[in-house]
């Protein structure tokens, strides 16, 4: 949650007479709309969405675009935020909090170009702010203007719910504080908006002065707030606790009560579905959970419990099976690697290892999964590895179009391979294209009777390749390698230089072969992670290289092997060029 600053501060409260926002459109009235009072030319627009959004018996809020902006390492363009905001609509939350316009002009920008360029299907936009001014009337604050001039059919204030954050931070008295929320509130509902009201720190202040900080629950509803959300700001509150207060605060006021949860216990997710629980029919959540510190409720779990094991319909049919897409889709505007391990819609959410597990699922994938993926947009993945067992070398040849019938000889010539491979340092989890073509040629021996030696069928054989880094007396190092190889009856020799000397092998390949085999042009490396490996014998170690290549329509993942960093980065390579041309529909050479 944003502070809400005090007359001293400023610069946390938006915006101050030098930057007065930029005045809206002139007024479009609507049924059921308040008009503006004289003097006012802001937009105010149809109301029967709103309504109808607003009338919604469980609230889906989201508010990425301004809390969860506030995670560390997050900085978005107006741009990125207009492509989250479309992404959010697409998958059907009712309201989008979009930042607090007047605060700086990325914020005031996206509401001008949101209203211009974004007609939403599903969500209405929320505007963010503070209550007025101690000694001030709502009908002169500047930052209660910039709301308004944001043309937001919806407003969230932050208001004070703790006694001593009244006292200490914005420096008044109780009973001011009071009269800002109620002089906010129905002065925003004058003109035409619907309000909710965010209570900062109301889990604490409830614990301090459970009086006072119900007052402030009833005075924002009673001035006319659709909604008044309890806020853990702190996140220090457990499920138990949340619930208590909720049921509370529901019986003693009256008011239609919300919840915002910060995750500092690990426990928002939790806290938000305890709420929900004890009444609360409005969820305030952020896009994979991101938000300042250790960030906020998140939107994908929350909503995918709330439809699937609630019962509840929040989202427009069919919107949850986007969920994974979404999820993933926002992780890249933001710039952040999406979380493996996130639920529901983490690649490692319905991965499975343990050779029991995959026994179990291929007679009924139930009994290890809590849901089927397919219903938030997510599929099971077997990983191989050396606790691999039959089942799971079946089913991950499944997974991939490979149908190993009934030939128990041939899975168990995989899996034993599979374990010797991992014994020497690979690792199969997050390689898939260098366990397909590790299958492939066990497919390939076995069709040969499965003659021990029997040569992979591959698009070139190397006779040898070498890379070399100079250390320049400059100080600048020059990195060059040489390949030599057979292709298509032909030998090759070629040399190439790059930053590094994997970059170097890597150019001095593509230059041997991209005569040959012009699908390599579209290759690219996309990933590239080392691991040094526990030492086998004194100080000696072993080097294991995965990498991410992609050719404009897809990704895939090898694994390399060896004493040193450069031979595995060999050894990833050849994999990675040798899928991509299966991949391309290239015959290999036999």
């Amino acid at each position: 949650m944003t502070s809400q600053a005090t007359p001293e501060e400023p610069a946390d409260r938006a915006p101050s007479a030098a930057t007065e926002p930029q005045v809206a459109r002139d007024v479009r009235g609507g049924d059921g709309a308040r008009p503006a009072s004289a003097g006012t030319h802001v937009a105010v627009p149809d109301t029967a969405a709103v309504d109808a959004a607003v009338a919604r018996p469980l609230h889906i809020f989201d508010t990425t675009l301004r809390d969860g902006a506030q995670r560390e390492g997050i900085n978005l363009s107006v741009a990125d935020k207009l492509t989250i905001a479309r992404h959010l609509d697409d998958f059907g939350v009712g309201f989008i909090e979009g930042g607090w316009p007047g605060a700086n002009p990325r914020d005031t920008e996206f509401f001008a170009r949101a209203r211009e360029e974004i007609t939403f299907r599903n969500a209405q936009l929320v505007a963010f702010g503070a209550t007025r001014r101690a000694g001030g009337s709502a009908a002169d604050d500047l930052q209660v203007k910039a709301l308004l001039d944001s043309g937001a059919p919806v407003v969230t204030l932050v208001a004070k719910a703790h006694d001593r954050h009244v006292e200490l931070a914005l420096r008044t008295t109780l009973d001011e504080n009071l009269a800002m929320v109620r002089d906010t509130v129905a002065y925003l509902r004058d003109q035409g908006r619907r309000v909710f009201v965010d209570c900062e720190h109301f889990f604490d202040g409830y614990a301090a002065n459970p009086a006072y900080a119900k007052s402030v629950v009833r005075a924002a509803s009673e001035a006319g707030a659709d909604v008044v959300v309890l806020c853990d700001t702190n996140g220090g509150m457990l499920p138990a606790q949340i619930q208590a207060v909720t049921a509370t605060v529901l019986a003693d006021t009256g008011a239609r009560l919300g919840v915002h949860a910060q995750d500092d216990t690990g426990c928002a997710v939790a806290n938000t579905l305890a709420a929900v629980d004890a009444g609360a029919t409005h969820v305030q959540c952020t896009a994979n959970g991101y938000g300042e510190r250790v960030g906020n409720a998140n939107l994908f779990p929350v909503v995918a419990a709330l439809e699937l094991k609630y019962g509840r319909t929040v989202l427009p049919e069919g919107a949850l099976a986007e969920m994974t897409r979404i999820s993933h889709a926002i992780a890249e505007v933001v710039n952040l690697t999406p979380s493996t391990h996130q639920p529901y819609v983490g690649v490692s959410a319905f991965a499975h290892k343990a050779g029991l597990h995959a026994s179990a699922i291929k007679v009924d994938p139930d009994l290890y999964q809590h849901i089927d993926p397919e219903l938030v947009g997510n599929r099971i993945r077997m990983l191989v590895s050396d606790m691999a067992g039959r089942a799971s070398i079946e089913l991950k040849g499944k997974e991939l179009g490979i149908d190993l019938g009934e030939d128990r000889a041939l899975v168990g010539r995989v899996v034993e391979r599979v374990k010797e491979r991992e014994l020497a340092g690979y690792s199969y989890e997050a390689a898939d294209a260098s366990f397909e073509l590790l299958l492939g040629d066990e497919l390939r021996r076995g069709a040969h009777g499965g003659a021990e030696g029997e040569a992979p069928s591959r698009f070139f054989r190397v006779e040898s390749w070498r890379a070399i880094t100079e250390d320049r007396p400059d100080g600048t190092h020059a990195n060059e390698a040489t390949v030599k190889l057979w292709a298509k009856g032909e030998r090759i020799l070629a040399t190439a230089e790059g930053n590094g000397p994997v970059n170097a092998l890597d150019r001095a390949l593509r230059v041997a072969l991209e005569r040959i085999y012009p699908q390599l042009a579209k290759f690219e490396l996309r990933d590239y992670k080392v691991r040094i490996l526990e030492g086998r014998s004194g100080t000696e170690s072993t080097t294991r290289v995965l990498i991410s290549t992609g050719d404009g329509d897809g990704e895939w993942s090898t694994v390399g092997v060896a004493e040193n960093v450069i031979a595995a980065s060999w050894h990833a390579l050849e994999d990675a060029y040798t899928y991509g041309l299966l991949r391309a529909g290239v015959a290999p050479v036999e």
